[in-house]
């Protein structure tokens, strides 16, 4: 069985079924079909289904609205809301579906469970399940594994192959990534992790790394907790240089001229879907042991402080000037939750807006990519969010903003103009040139 569905993949016969066409899963279908495979994207929003099927991409990547069209058109592409019936079609099934975290912080596992219910009652001999969504450590061997098992009546490992592949591609650089990045397969057995080798051979050009799937679960999640881990202490660093009265940008600076030092930028918060949940999908297994995290736990909390503190550099930057928040117009430059893309998914900007506008003040929000305003008044330009503004606030790293121009920002604002600078993008010192009291994140002086 193994060696027919390896030839069936190095000829590009197996159709695929991709289970969840949001960023990931379309960029996965999309990717697969643009390599020669049939492909059928499942998914349960009807109007999702009639975009992709239509060619049309609803989301904001990159190039990726092109390869959908073509592979639409080809006919290598279709999609399809009944997973059972594209999974009894494949020979291969992908999961993409999300894994958000609960209220309590706890793996909400709803979705992988019915993705592979429906992929169950699909499953035959010979075929290959592939788990891409990022899941807690043990997920794939014990949830998964049985959820198939049961539903198909099958033997994982001997009657149909399993592997866990973590996505690890990031918004606004996802084709790319796909193709280039290494790859990790940790398989439920030594054979499903041949076939699935086979498989992602024929769409990346980047290294392919074997593990057990176990394994290859905590990998992924640690990877994007280091990431909130590094940030974190970014963060408490920057706390320090604003009470010391320092510029945290130069202490990063000059640190990491040291050849094994690699501090991440501090920031008003950390958003999106990825680092704001992964640390707790990696404790959730040892959390029920008893385990208490003295790094990874703490480090998200800092994280999620940032934002508070944000707004409270914010009325303490226009008391300074003489204003209160309740007089006063905020201009919010960005709500997506990192530069460049649409996306507002857990973006810090919700924590930040929601705040000053109970306080009285007066909201105002601009972003170029992304539509969410989070309750505020949304400017169609960046100087209409400026115009009469006490303050401009910097939420997000757009590159417009890096280039804004502060000589015409202030003759647009009103008397003692005020920036705060959550993401440090704006030079300090030409603020500061210019006549703008200049707050940022690790630099109060």
């Amino acid at each position: 069985m193994k060696e027919k569905l390896i030839d069936k993949i190095r000829r590009r016969k197996a159709r695929l079924a991709v289970v969840g066409l949001g960023h990931v899963g379309l960029t996965t279908a999309t990717m697969f079909a643009d390599a020669g495979f049939q492909t059928l994207g499942i998914d349960i929003e009807r109007e999702i289904v009639e975009m992709v099927s239509s060619g049309r991409c609803h989301t904001t990547e990159p190039g990726l609205d092109e390869l959908l069209r073509k592979a639409v058109k080809e006919g290598r592409l279709e999609a399809t809301v009944n997973t059972v019936q594209a999974m009894k079609k494949a020979d291969v099934g992908v999961v993409c579906v999300q894994t958000p975290v609960t209220e309590s912080k706890e793996p909400d596992q709803t979705y992988v469970q019915d993705a592979c219910e429906a992929i169950a009652q699909g499953l035959s001999k010979g075929k290959l399940v592939v788990i891409e969504s990022t899941v807690s450590p043990g997920t794939t061997k014990n949830l998964v594994a049985s959820t198939l098992e049961k539903g198909s009546g099958l033997k994982c490992g001997e009657d149909f192959w399993l592997v866990h592949c973590p996505e690890r591609i990031a918004v606004g650089n996802a084709i790319q990534d796909f193709v280039e990045n290494v790859r990790i397969v940790g398989g439920f057995n030594s054979e499903s992790t041949e076939v699935a080798v086979e498989l992602f051979k024929m769409v990346t050009k980047g290294k392919i790394l074997t593990t057990d799937c176990t394994s290859a679960e905590i990998a992924k999640v640690a990877e994007n907790t280091f990431r909130d881990v590094n940030i974190a202490f970014a963060n408490e660093l920057a706390l320090v240089c604003e009470q010391i009265g320092v510029d945290v940008m130069e202490v990063v600076r000059l640190a990491n001229t040291h050849p094994r030092v690699n501090i991440h930028k501090p920031g008003c918060g950390v958003g999106g879907p990825c680092l704001t949940k992964d640390p707790y999908l990696l404790l959730h297994p040892v959390k029920k042991r008893g385990f208490r995290s003295k790094i990874v736990e703490p480090s998200r909390e800092l994280n999620d402080y940032m934002p508070d503190h944000t707004v409270k550099l914010v009325i303490e930057a226009l008391e300074e000037v003489g204003k209160d928040v309740k007089a006063s117009k905020i201009a919010v430059l960005g709500t997506a939750y990192k530069g460049e893309v649409n996306d507002a998914r857990n973006s810090p900007a919700e924590r930040i807006v929601h705040p000053l506008m109970e306080s009285g003040g007066k909201i105002i929000v601009y972003d170029p990519y992304c539509e969410e305003s989070f309750g505020a008044r949304k400017a169609a330009e960046v100087e209409d969010a400026i115009e009469g503004a006490d303050c401009i606030l910097i939420v997000t790293n757009h590159k417009m903003f890096e280039k804004l121009k502060l000589r015409r920002a202030k003759a647009l604002m009103n008397r003692n103009p005020v920036i705060v600078d959550g993401r440090r993008i704006i030079n300090s010192m030409k603020a500061r040139n210019d006549d703008f009291l200049y707050v940022g994140i690790g630099c109060r002086a």
